[in-house]
């Protein structure tokens, strides 16, 4: 069985220095761009150049994020980003965006990509589709309990499994969150969330209904390293240095003895808590006990005495690197110093020959005592061969150089771990255009709507509403967006649906593609694919997907330059989901009906609906883009959500104010008009 990866956050150099020197066996970085955790520090290419040398040296791995959706814009530059990382050695790319991940595998192949927890990966079909698009790695979502992950292990052994074991929990599950884009244009899935789930949001009596504590899972490192999860990650690039060192010890602490210590737990509560951890989310307890916000007792327990404790424990270099050296010295010929660490291997020249001794020949006492001195580099000596012929002398500087020369010599040829081959790809070379029409889709939550509900388009119901009665009459159907624990009766309920005549599905993430493939469906993308660039649409086109609809973060100037190698469309009316969530407002699951309503800090309320065995939460506007607004061009359609109309009373009402153009008593445009950050 391999040992579990400790797998490092690393938002500057300080915290790359603290979590190897701390026993991280990989950090996770991002770049100055297209990285979800925008404003920490980040890595420019000569800074990245130097962290992956320096890891690389320490046999530290290095990933970079690069898991941001991609406007097409942006695409030359991000491809341009991935081939300097490759150019810098790194070990792996995270990534979020699909077109970007098709880019990148035809200009860099060998590249090793992981799939970031931004697509909301977190089913065994999920993680079967992305190993068949070419990842190593899937970084799962951060609320699977351990049964369910070791499903997915048993799903899919060929692809490496990531899993988020300490440090900050969102509410929304990753990359189904638009709540900071829609209140203020800052995207979670762009790197620039505002955290609006960390105020003070009410329902019922609970005042920060959204802030779950920071997850706190390490004493499962024995059990996920048993299930065969590859790496156990720590959340926190935004985080100081002191709690990434202090992170990995009480990591490699559980790893390596079943649990941290008492002082490393309490360490971690002290450097960064919301009101304690939990583990609710891997031992399958949802509930209020999940819930905290950070308050004065947990700022003011990180005093400056215990960061500096923790500074001191990481001052110095770790020697966890051994190698051997070989010493050659013989009158009238240069000495030569060899030294290796079982794989590579480097050599110290002299540059004037050995002379010989007038009183004290080198002896190899005396060599050993100068070669050993390693102190201040990552090496600690295994052992030193000497070769002497008993009458050369050497002086304690020439030594002493030998040994600086061969371990710089060494530092080089440890700091190359790959040879990526680059090529130089036409990015436009495989775009298209000619994707004209396709029908307007209409999602609807209950079967029996009105029939005038297709005069806006093709409806789509979800699959939960679908019953035997409906059975066989319902021919076009939307999946839910997230299938914690349930994927296998939602793929029985969707193969039944499809021997009774079912054709179409909306698939909200890559693991419903791949179900909708396998069982012939015809399938659409949904909204919760964010497809946002012209290239995505063209990988969706090659699995097989008939048209997408586009990601509400995309705005109109966007729209209407994309490359439609597939049709795409655009919200024309709904109210959309701002977030989709595992656990409910405050834990309170039971209370989660169609009239609940979550308030926050400006008094806006957000309606609560529980389907799926998750709540959404729903904008306290729908968006609206009338057609006196907003043509739009050939091959992109319309999509018309309807949510929070539950009746066919209320859907009849919504109706008349569209096909009336009436006035809704608030309405907003979504991020069309202005975009986001």
């Amino acid at each position: 069985m391999n040992k579990i990866e400790i797998l490092a956050p690393a938002g500057g150099f300080d915290s790359v220095t603290a979590a190897v020197r701390s026993g991280a066996d990989a950090v996770y970085v991002g770049a100055k761009e297209f990285s979800a955790r925008a404003s920490t520090h980040n890595f420019d290419n000569n800074e990245l150049r130097e962290c992956v040398r320096y890891c690389h040296q320490r046999d530290v791995k290095v990933h970079l994020a690069l898991n941001t959706i991609i406007f097409d814009d942006e695409t030359e530059r991000a491809l341009e980003l991935a081939k300097d990382a490759a150019r810098a050695d790194i070990d792996a790319l995270i990534i979020q965006d699909i077109g970007l991940a098709s880019l990148i595998k035809r200009a860099i192949p060998d590249l090793p990509l992981h799939a970031s927890t931004q697509m909301s990966v977190h089913t065994p079909y999920g993680v079967k589709a992305l190993y068949e698009l070419g990842f190593e790695r899937a970084v799962l979502s951060r609320e699977l309990s351990l049964g369910e992950i070791r499903e997915i292990r048993e799903s899919c052994p060929d692809i490496e499994l990531e899993v988020f074991v300490h440090g900050a929990l969102c509410m929304c599950v990753s990359g189904q969150c638009y709540f900071s884009a829609m209140l203020g244009g800052r995207s979670a899935n762009r790197g620039m969330c505002a955290q609006p789930c960390r105020l003070p949001t009410k329902f019922g009596a609970d005042d920060y209904a959204l802030s779950l504590r920071d997850n706190g899972s390490l004493n499962y490192l024995r059990e996920l390293q048993e299930i065969g999860v590859a790496s156990a990650k720590i959340e926190g690039r935004m985080k100081r240095p002191e709690y990434v060192a202090a992170a990995v010890r009480a990591a490699v602490e559980a790893r390596d003895s079943g649990r941290p210590s008492a002082e490393s737990e309490d360490r971690l509560r002290s450097v960064f808590s919301r009101s304690g951890f939990t583990d609710g989310y891997l031992r399958g307890a949802l509930g209020e006990d999940m819930f905290g916000h950070r308050r004065r007792d947990d700022v003011v327990s990180a005093d400056s005495r215990l960061l500096r404790d923790i500074r001191n424990e990481y001052k110095d270099e770790r020697q966890s690197i051994p190698i051997s050296m070989s010493l050659s010295v013989s009158v009238g010929e240069r000495p030569v110093l060899t030294a290796t660490d079982g794989e590579r291997t480097a050599d110290a020249v002299g540059s004037e020959p050995a002379e010989a001794a007038l009183n004290m020949p080198l002896t190899a006492e005396r060599a050993s005592a100068s070669l050993s001195k390693t102190g201040g580099t990552q090496y600690v000596i295994k052992d030193i061969e000497t070769k002497l012929d008993g009458r050369a002398a050497l002086s304690a500087a020439a030594l002493n150089a030998l040994r600086r020369e061969a371990i710089a010599k060494l530092d080089d040829a440890r700091a190359v771990r790959h040879n990526y081959g680059i090529i130089d790809i036409d990015i436009e070379e495989r775009l298209a255009d000619g994707a004209k029409f396709a029908e307007n889709k209409v999602h609807s939550p209950i079967a029996g709507y009105p029939a005038e509900l297709a005069e806006l388009g093709q409806v789509y119901v979800a699959l939960e509403a679908i019953d035997d009665d409906s059975a066989g009459v319902i021919k076009n159907i939307e999946t839910p967006r997230v299938c914690f624990g349930n994927e296998n009766e939602v793929y029985e309920k969707l193969r039944r649906l499809r021997d009774r005549g079912a054709t179409d599905l909306i698939a909200h993430n890559i693991a419903a593609v791949y179900i909708g493939r396998e069982l012939g469906y015809a399938v659409h993308a949904g909204f919760g694919m964010n497809i946002a660039n012209s290239h995505a649409l063209t990988a969706l086109r090659d699995m097989g997907v008939s048209d997408a609809e586009l990601s509400p973060e995309i705005d109109l100037r966007r729209i209407e330059r994309l490359r439609l190698a597939i049709p795409a469309g655009m919200i024309r009316y709904g109210y959309l989901p701002l977030m989709i969530t595992r656990n409910a407002p405050a834990g309170k699951i039971e209370s989660c009906k169609n009239d609940s309503f979550l308030q926050d800090r400006k008094n806006e309320r957000f309606r609560v609906i529980r389907r799926s065995g998750c709540c959404e939460i729903m904008n306290s506007v729908p968006v609206l883009m009338p057609y006196e607004d907003y043509e739009a061009p050939d091959g992109v359609f319309d999509i018309f959500i309807f949510s929070v109309e539950n009746s066919v009373e209320k859907m009849k009402n919504t109706l008349g104010k569209l096909r009336g153009n009436r006035h809704f008593e608030r309405i907003t445009h979504g991020l069309y008009i202005r975009g986001v950050k």
